[in-house]
């Protein structure tokens, strides 16, 4: 029988060791770039205080990527574990996200195999806000640059249609407010073969199985006064969430995810 000695069996150790770190392989990074519906508020300053309970759906997508949740997603990451970036910042359009540096900033970073979930629509199409609003051309135009530089540097795009807001509802059923712009998401996707999650029929199917006075309660930022610190005369809001509202459109999201195959 073989007899090893204690350094001997020191070095083995140390071997497993360094094979078992070698093995372990890095995060991957799911990018956000969108709009006020999908923005982080907790890393504002005096979030409690000062904005709360407004939620992005994007605020609460961290905790789905959970070890025992990734295999669900496998076709899409091999990594052990997740770290979701939210580079969303309300008010931003494609293009004013464009202009602002913010993409730069994501495209600088950006790694092979990491995802960058691409949302926008409901500030391009504002057309009585100049600052904002892009044209169907030029909204299309700024997906399709998104698209090609994830994919320059070995990332993995994935379009989303704009999340619905809490209009209009038509006997009992919530309808898009979104005009073309789910459209042309849908029509770039199919042109440059990009994974979609259609996040507009998504959110009016669920919202509408709701119903109106639950949804508009319990998702939106609808608030009785006297209630948050942040609203003392109550909110009006039916595009923004209320913690439950982005906890839902986050869960239908990464069920969508669940549903989607990397694209070479």
């Amino acid at each position: 029988m073989k007899r090893y000695t204690s350094i001997t069996l020191l070095l083995l150790v140390a071997g497993l060791l360094t094979g078992m770190v070698a093995e372990k392989k890095k995060p991957v990074k799911v990018f956000m770039a969108g709009d006020s519906t999908c923005a982080n508020y907790a890393l504002e300053d005096d979030y409690q205080t000062k904005r709360f309970p407004i939620t992005g759906w994007g605020q609460v997508f961290q905790q789905f990527f959970r070890k025992d949740s990734l295999q669900m997603i496998a076709g899409l990451i091999k990594a052990d574990s997740v770290i979701v970036d939210d580079r969303a910042k309300g008010g931003r359009s494609s293009r004013t996200f464009f202009q602002e540096g913010r993409w730069r900033a994501i495209y600088t970073e950006l790694q092979p195999g990491d995802l960058v979930i691409i949302s926008f629509g409901h500030n391009d199409a504002a057309k009585d806000k100049t600052e904002r609003y892009v044209d169907l051309e030029g909204y299309k135009e700024f997906l399709r640059l998104y698209v090609l530089q994830t994919r320059q540097k070995g990332g993995i795009p994935i379009l989303i249609t704009p999340v619905n807001r809490n209009y209009p509802w038509e006997e009992g059923v919530l309808n898009s407010c979104h005009g073309e712009y789910p459209q042309a998401v849908k029509d770039i996707a199919a042109e440059m073969n990009v994974l979609l999650i259609d996040l507009t029929r998504l959110s009016c199917e669920f919202f509408t199985k709701k119903g109106q006075e639950y949804a508009t309660t319990n998702y939106f930022m609808n608030l009785p006064a006297g209630t948050y610190q942040a609203y003392p005369d109550g909110q009006k809001d039916n595009t923004h969430f209320q913690p439950a509202g982005a906890q839902v459109v986050a869960q239908q999201v990464f069920d969508g995810l669940k549903k989607l195959k990397n694209r070479k």
